[in-house]
């Protein structure tokens, strides 16, 4: 008994461990890329948060489930469960680090796609029984037209703007009357309202849940933590010119302190924090620098925030060869072999990664022959690809190493499976969703981070639950509706219906204002979800799934 809780305590810390990798990823890697790539796209806030970081979020767990469509898991209801967790308690979470004002058409807009999708799911679990291709096609179908609808709106806005740019230059061309102010100022109002939501502003970071961030001027750090809702005092916007040349010199070499930025870049540890801070601190920095200098090697960083935007010409080089090679020989490993052995014991082979080096060796001499040390080139966006890809993938492995070791827990208490699937795995299978999100919203950009909260489960629900019951019809297997909703799998579906209706109801009430009391609401909601889980599991109360039938003996 001891040895058990000996490894279950074991289990929970690196559990932690790989929770914290995922912090600081998403906070100083993930994040600024993905701000920059919603830039180079012309996106705003919302459309980056239910296309980029939505799908950045949930794809992983995409491929898992496509990897693993042999097995017998109820789909319905673990993907309602998951959809709970992010839209209830990720995005209340969201509304509780850093209130805001709403746009209130696109948040209306999703959360009617969003009820019309979970309805659309649970209609063709329950109508004939069982699933058909058609009916998994048509699942994606929807999701593709709700993209098309948000794509579409930031178009007729953009037309609407420039519509009312035109006429508030014709009225301030005339002579102004009383009437024809007052018609000026509600258009400049209007204007301005629309302005808010137009494009992304890349703004200065404060802090993440575990990592520190940037101070202000002042020197004071300008996140600030109570529970009444605090107003928005706004983020100062990055000088993105001036901190791509603020070391830029022609006559310097192209090669100046060539070496020293190599080391720079890769030291897990600032020797000023190391001086200033406690032991404490000091000890968390130790534990901190694997996952740093990881993440430094592995994926590129690319920041308009900080000086020349991550540029590092040797590291960047480097980058261009082992970025792909590591993705190929581990996702290789972890997909390709994954049925003879763990990942981690698989034998890393450069089957997976030598045809890659035919192509980045000559392309990162080519790069180190044309670029400078002291100035980024103008392809350095291009490493955003490797950043994204590398940065999913990262998440991908620690969430799968999470929920591994919360299954080897689950077995250790003899928990059932059902039970742990749609409330430990469901949780553990988000927990990138509840990083980055939250770290967003701690950046300014509480509106990506929210529009990602109804925009991820919505993919989940129709197009990750649509694809993975697809692959299994074309596999020759059944999609069943006992097989897939299970004990558990209305009772996700009745909550999550309920949270997304009294979303609708606190939005309109609130005037679109996300106050921390509405994050408490929904975070509560998904409480109460647990709690009648655990009651169920416990035999206390019955749940919604039809119970068997056995034939009565003649």
């Amino acid at each position: 008994m001891q040895f058990c809780d000996e490894l279950v305590g074991l289990c929970i810390g690196h559990k932690f461990c790989a929770l914290y990798a995922v912090d600081v990823l998403c906070f100083q890697i993930y994040g600024p890329a993905l701000k920059v790539v919603s830039r180079l796209l012309h996106m705003n806030e919302h459309l980056a948060g239910v296309t980029l970081l939505a799908f950045g979020n949930t794809s992983p767990d995409l491929f898992a489930n496509l990897a693993n469509i042999e097995e017998e898991v109820p789909v319905f209801a673990n993907s309602m469960s998951t959809a709970l967790f992010v839209s209830m308690f990720t995005g209340g979470l969201v509304c509780y680090i850093s209130p805001f004002k709403m746009n209130s058409h696109s948040t209306i807009r999703d959360l009617l796609f969003f009820i019309l999708g979970i309805s659309l799911l649970e209609y063709v679990m329950a109508s004939e029984g069982q699933v058909t291709l058609n009916e998994c096609i048509m699942l994606c179908m929807v999701y593709i037209f709700y993209l098309m609808v948000n794509m579409l709106d930031l178009y007729i806005m953009r037309i609407t703007m420039r519509m009312m740019e035109r006429e508030i230059k014709e009225l301030r061309s005339k002579p102004l009357t009383r009437e024809m102010t007052r018609k000026l100022n509600e258009l400049q109002r209007k204007y301005d309202d629309l302005n808010e939501d137009e494009t992304i502003e890349i703004v200065e970071r404060t802090s993440s849940i575990f990592v520190s961030g940037k101070r202000s001027q002042r020197g004071k750090s300008r996140a600030t933590f109570t529970f009444g809702t605090p107003q928005n005092r706004g983020h100062d916007n990055v000088n993105e010119e001036a901190t791509r040349n603020v070391f830029y010199n022609l006559s310097h070499g192209k090669n100046i302190r060539l070496f020293e930025e190599f080391f720079e870049s890769i030291k897990p540890i600032d020797c000023s924090e190391w001086r200033n801070h406690n032991m404490f601190m000091k000890a968390f920095y130790l534990a901190k620098a694997p996952v740093v200098f990881l993440c430094a090697i592995y994926i590129p960083l690319v920041d308009y925030e900080i000086d020349k935007h991550g540029w590092s010409k040797l590291l960047n080089c480097l980058h261009i060869v082992l970025n792909p090679a590591l993705t190929l020989m581990v996702g290789g490993a972890m997909f390709v072999d994954r049925k003879e052995n763990v990942w981690w014991y698989t034998n890393l082979k450069l089957k997976y990664a030598q045809y890659s080096f035919i192509v980045t060796i000559p392309l990162a001499l080519i790069v180190f022959f044309h670029s400078r040390t002291d100035v980024p080139p103008r392809y350095h966006i291009v490493f955003t690809i490797m950043n994204l890809t590398g940065s999913m993938f990262i998440i991908f492995i620690c969430a799968t190493e999470i929920d591994l070791v919360l299954e080897v827990v689950g077995n250790i208490l003899d928990i059932p499976e059902d039970f742990m699937g749609v409330t430990v795995n469901a949780v553990a299978g988000a927990l990138g969703d509840l990083v980055a999100n939250s770290s967003m919203a701690m950046q300014g950009y509480e509106k990506m981070a929210y529009a990602a909260a109804i925009g991820g489960p919505f993919f989940t629900v129709l197009m990750a639950t649509g694809a993975v019951l697809a692959a299994k019809i074309m596999s020759g297997m059944e999609a069943t509706m006992d097989e897939q909703i299970g004990d558990y799998g209305e009772n996700a579906y009745i909550f999550l219906n309920l949270g997304l209706f009294s979303a609708l109801l606190w939005t309109s009430t609130l005037n679109f204002f996300a106050r921390r009391s509405t994050g408490i609401f929904s975070m509560g909601i998904y409480g109460l979800y647990i709690f009648f889980a655990i009651l169920i599991e416990q035999n206390i109360i019955h749940s919604y799934s039809r119970d068997d039938v056995f034939p009565i003996p003649e």
